[in-house]
């Protein structure tokens, strides 16, 4: 932060905490919460919404999984990130908007899984080039609390933008949204169009918030970027060259290499957890695509605040230890989340009409949302650590395809072993073996990750 006021440096903060606060609907209003049940009524089934899900979202991560080392060591070559992220960011703004065409009178399933991926493979690009400037806010030591409160500033605009669409967009069965209102500006709960809104909204809300972005995260051209490469053809042929000598040399690095691993499967597993959890609870439980709303108004409450305090956590304790504890958690609430159906809790048996299947779904949404979110924090940060310095970029494009390498064999084995089961419980089981692979690899990382002389040595 060398030559940089405090206040600047500040507002190099902020600005990097509010693409956070943009990117964070779609996850949360798109993906887990409100359009992923919503397909579930189109569809009628929920193990038939279950696969159709997880084959889509599956298809957009291995897009992202191909792509993202190699945007990454573009940038890298080039320098020009905020174009990058520009450009990514249209196409969030594009798949999120197109959502509007989920019309119950002529639905077209593959329509909308292509905005949908469109959308999210925006989401997961643009989030490459954002992550890779956390070394430059600050030192090392505040990496961890500058995490953990970006996604705590994420999650509040998440919970911010689901209680305005529950109150005033998503209308229940009724046609009324969650305080009894029909959907603002006349929208016809008859065609859903309160529920379908909700992509443009997200896209809206987006490109809004992402000004703050644009105008206060100011930072200088690194050294040896866009003197010579003025275009990305010659950026994409220096950088392959150089991706593919970063990618021998990972043996050499034996911690990295293992965190990747480890983040590949348990990041897959995590994401398994937040798409499939509302299509899940709408499938087994019955539930509305209100209700799913309010579960997920808790779950977005437990991460907002549980992401601020694992960020204080990361700083003092390191973010080796909160991944573990996290880790742990996560599947112990995954298990719970299978033994849960309308007939029993922990497989036990229970009253009909007993609401103690719907209190246990809470907790476990309140608990996947606190671990989730202080998970995700450590993990940005662990990966910080054990990145090479002078390619930060590339090292979270690799990052990203080890998050999105498997993020296809999640979805898909979800809904793979759900059609084979005509099972939504039984779909969950592969989620619960990724966290197992996830935590026995993370006894193999270090914590301070490589040795600086390790990297000048490669």
């Amino acid at each position: 932060m060398t030559g940089v006021t405090e206040a600047a440096a500040r507002r190099r903060i902020w600005g990097w905490w509010f693409y956070d606060w943009a990117s964070q609907p779609y996850a949360t209003l798109l993906l887990t919460f409100i359009f992923a049940p919503y397909v579930k009524d189109l569809l009628g089934d929920g193990s038939a919404a279950q696969a159709a899900w997880g084959y889509g979202v599956g298809a957009a991560g291995l897009v992202v999984a191909l792509l993202a080392p190699v945007l990454g060591a573009v940038a890298d070559r080039s320098g020009y990130r905020m174009r990058w992220i520009a450009l990514f960011s249209a196409l969030y703004v594009i798949g999120a908007a197109g959502l509007w065409c989920a019309d119950p009178t002529g639905f077209s399933l593959p329509l909308v899984l292509c905005f949908f991926g469109l959308g999210l493979v925006g989401m997961e690009f643009s989030a490459i080039f954002v992550n890779a400037m956390m070394p430059e806010l600050g030192p090392r030591a505040e990496l961890g609390r500058i995490s953990g409160s970006g996604w705590a500033f994420g999650y509040v605009g998440g919970l911010i933008a689901l209680v305005i669409t529950l109150a005033f967009l998503a209308e229940n069965e009724t046609g009324r949204t969650l305080i009894g209102l029909p959907p603002v500006f006349g929208l016809d709960p008859a065609t859903r169009e309160g529920t379908r809104a909700v992509g443009p909204f997200v896209a809206l809300w987006y490109a809004v918030s992402m000004i703050p972005f644009f105008l206060w995260l100011k930072l200088p051209r690194r050294p040896g970027t866009g003197t010579r490469t003025a275009t990305v053809t010659r950026a994409l042929a220096e950088a392959l060259p150089e991706l593919g000598r970063t990618l021998r040399r990972l043996p050499r690095t034996p911690s990295l290499s293992a965190y990747l691993l480890s983040s590949m499967f348990y990041r897959d597993a995590l994401n398994g957890m937040y798409v499939f959890g509302g299509i899940y609870a709408a499938g087994v439980l019955g539930w509305s695509v209100v209700d799913v709303g309010v579960f997920g108004i808790l779950a977005v409450i437990a991460a907002a605040l549980f992401a601020w305090l694992g960020g204080r956590a990361d700083r003092r304790f390191g973010p080796k230890p909160v991944i573990v504890v996290c880790l742990v958690t996560l599947i112990a609430a995954a298990v719970l989340a299978i033994s849960i159906s309308r007939e029993a809790v922990l497989w036990l048996p229970v009253a009909p009409g007993s609401a103690l299947p719907d209190i246990a779904y809470y907790a476990v949404g309140a608990v996947i949302g606190a671990a989730g979110g202080a998970m995700q924090s450590a993990s940005r940060t662990m990966m910080v650590r054990q990145a090479n310095p002078a390619r930060m970029t590339e090292s979270f494009g690799l990052y990203a395809l080890s998050g999105k390498a498997t993020a296809f064999i999640a979805p898909m084995s979800i809904g793979i072993v759900t059609d084979l089961s005509g099972s939504q419980p039984a779909g969950i089981v592969p989620l619960v073996v990724l966290f197992l692979l996830g935590l026995g690899l993370l006894g193999f990382v270090r914590a301070e990750g490589e040795r600086t002389e390790r990297w000048h040595a490669s």
